[in-house]
């Protein structure tokens, strides 16, 4: 009998209900202030990067792997394809427009993260770059009116300087789906992670954060819950 009901659910709209439910907010079961934070480099099924930074061959997959998920942020290629946008204000679109707009973002905005300056990202000085992004949200004005800001730390002393570059500014929001906006180039934080002589050969978690009025991340049920946490370890 309960099989037979949920089936009913299931055919009277309680699928679709589960996939967007208008009346909680909630996508696939969960609202959009739920959704975590993902990290590139990511090398394989682990969050953690590990080399020696005197040792070329054992960074070059970080390195590439940022490289090439940077080809698309190339500045030449965002201003074939993307619209110069105002910071602050959110890029809302009317529904009758079919394919809706996007702002650049520009690879070089990641300043000593972009790969312009230091082609090896940092990893060559001990001093590594991280880029940091959302998910994303469908209809999400991230932020509720305010700027998401992100900030990461050590999660034991000694604590870790880290360098930002990037924003996920206001204009980059809200998102309208891959058809409706095909162009979209998600926006990126990038973390450089300022380690010290004392802090190569020794293990160190980084949890980044993201704060914003509709973007949760301190509920410990949820460790993906607006935050990420990888492993970094960097030998000489």
């Amino acid at each position: 009998m309960a099989d037979k009901d949920a089936k009913k659910d299931m055919e009277s709209g309680g699928w679709k209900n589960f996939i967007y439910n208008p009346e909680t907010g909630q996508f696939m079961g969960r609202t959009a202030s739920s959704w975590g934070l993902m990290i590139r480099p990511k090398v394989g099924s682990t969050l953690e990067i590990v080399y020696n930074k005197s040792d070329a061959k054992s960074y070059e997959k970080y390195v590439a792997a940022l490289d090439g998920f940077l080809k698309p942020y190339d500045d030449l290629l965002q201003a074939q394809k993307n619209i110069i946008c105002r910071p602050g204000e959110y890029l809302a679109q009317p529904d009758e427009l079919l394919e809706k707009k996007a702002c650049q973002f520009n690879r070089t905005l990641l300043g000593e993260c972009s790969g312009s300056y230091n082609r090896s990202f940092g990893y060559n000085e001990g001093k590594p770059c991280v880029l940091v992004k959302m998910n994303r949200i469908i209809g999400l004005e991230a932020g509720a009116g305010n700027k998401p800001t992100l900030n990461c730390t050590s999660k034991k002393e000694p604590y870790v300087d880290m360098q930002y570059f990037g924003s996920f500014d206001k204009m980059y929001y809200p998102y309208y789906g891959k058809k409706a906006q095909v162009n979209y180039s998600q926006p990126l934080i990038a973390v450089k992670i300022l380690l010290g002589t004392n802090d190569t050969n020794r293990d160190l978690m980084i949890e980044c954060k993201v704060t914003g009025t509709n973007l949760k991340n301190n509920d410990d049920r949820d460790r993906f819950l607006g935050r990420v946490a990888f492993r970094v370890y960097v030998s000489e």
